[in-house]
């Protein structure tokens, strides 16, 4: 399953919205939240239940109702081994887990840039469909300004400037003009399928 059939799947859920998905009957979430000094890393996990309700093998399209009861028919690509396999009352599972970590490189002496990684695996031939993919994002940019005032700093990448507010003021008392921030985003999502309960 490639990732834009995966990530299709998960929004219809209503799954990539974090913390209000996380909240949802028949979702469950985890937020975890760690640092030290020059180092901060902030991790969400959701998982999400759908029931399969209605299957058009031939023009494979699949119709799954969601944990808020919504009813959503989608039409899944060639890329999704093993169609015929799915049924009625079959559960689809969605696992999600995002995080983001940023880290201080002092007297930074990288250059500004980033990198975009990926990988993607499909359920064996046979079985019932599923599939995982995930993506990392790497990017590092320079500190050009530092506002005291607000907490905020100025961030210079490869491609586009921004500003970051730094809420723990331990940690923003810790960088300054010429250091880094070295920024890494991680995604990744599973899907399942499981066959109804036999009566």
């Amino acid at each position: 399953m490639n990732k834009p059939s995966v990530l299709f799947v998960t929004a219809l859920l209503g799954a990539v919205s974090m913390p209000s998905g996380a909240q949802q009957p028949g979702a469950g979430g985890v937020v975890v939240a760690a640092s030290s000094p020059g180092q901060g890393t902030i991790a969400q996990s959701v998982t999400v239940t759908a029931t399969v309700t209605a299957v058009d093998a031939a023009n494979r399209q699949v119709t799954l109702k969601g944990p808020r009861g919504n009813e959503v028919p989608m039409t899944v690509g060639p890329d999704v081994r093993n169609l015929e396999q799915v049924k009625v009352g079959d559960q689809v599972t969605a696992r999600y887990i995002e995080s983001l970590t940023l880290t201080l490189k002092k007297d930074g002496k990288e250059l500004r840039g980033s990198s975009i990684t990926s990988d993607a695996a499909r359920a064996p031939k046979g079985g019932q469909p599923g599939g995982a993919a995930a993506r990392q994002v790497e990017v590092t940019a320079d500190v050009i300004a530092v506002d005291p005032k607000t907490q905020t700093l100025t961030l210079k990448g490869s491609m586009r400037t921004v500003e970051l507010k730094v809420p723990d003021r331990g940690q923003f008392n810790l960088v300054k003009v010429g250091d880094q921030i070295q920024a890494v985003y991680t995604e990744a999502l599973a899907v399942s399928v499981e066959p109804a309960a036999k009566k």
